[in-house]
């Protein structure tokens, strides 16, 4: 009986190394912020119906239903071609015009627009310290590619580094409208 555990515990032993090896991706998560001049409530009201997404410069068009209400959704559109073009669906899945923020997940993306799959994410304005505000905006994803060894374009790094440029092209866009604090 010792013997047979033995050889039992070995042979489980011996897989450990190779299912190490073949765990899938991880989730990945960015936050970025910026600082911003304006009263938070100027700047809820520019970003914050879910509707309205034309605050951010990679956004040419967009359409959707459902308002800021629970399970509303979105066609954003990123060049003039429209459905034929690429484009991003989303879904809003909270949303709070007291604590100005709200909450969505991408229902549909090819990965050549953005590399990612199982995304969601968090855009919040707050108050500054000081005056101004202070726009959150969180993500969590998966890389587009579910299995190992993705392809460079695919991979956790292309994600982060896409999802980071989103981000920050939004932000960006914010400050240039509301101007940064002290400047």
């Amino acid at each position: 009986m010792n013997r047979r555990h033995l050889l039992m515990s070995g042979a489980a032993l011996s897989l450990l190394p190779s299912m190490a090896l073949a765990h899938g991706p991880t989730r990945q998560k960015i936050t970025l912020t910026t600082e911003l001049a304006a009263d938070p409530a100027e700047v809820w009201a520019a970003i914050g119906d879910f509707q309205d997404m034309s605050w951010h410069p990679a956004v040419v068009s967009q359409e959707g239903e459902g308002g800021n209400e629970i399970d509303a959704t979105r066609v954003l559109y990123l060049s003039d071609a429209g459905p034929d073009g690429p484009r991003i669906d989303e879904i809003l899945y909270k949303y709070s015009d007291e604590k100005m923020s709200y909450s969505y997940r991408i229902t549909e993306v090819a990965v050549e627009v953005l590399p990612v799959t199982n995304y969601s994410s968090h855009l919040t304005v707050m108050p500054r310290d000081g005056g101004g505000s202070v726009v959150e905006w969180r993500g969590a994803f998966y890389r587009g590619y579910p299995n190992n060894d993705p392809p460079p374009g695919l991979n956790d790094e292309a994600a982060i580094a896409a999802v980071s440029a989103v981000y920050q092209a939004g932000l960006d866009a914010l400050v240039e409208r509301f101007g940064a604090p002290g400047a």
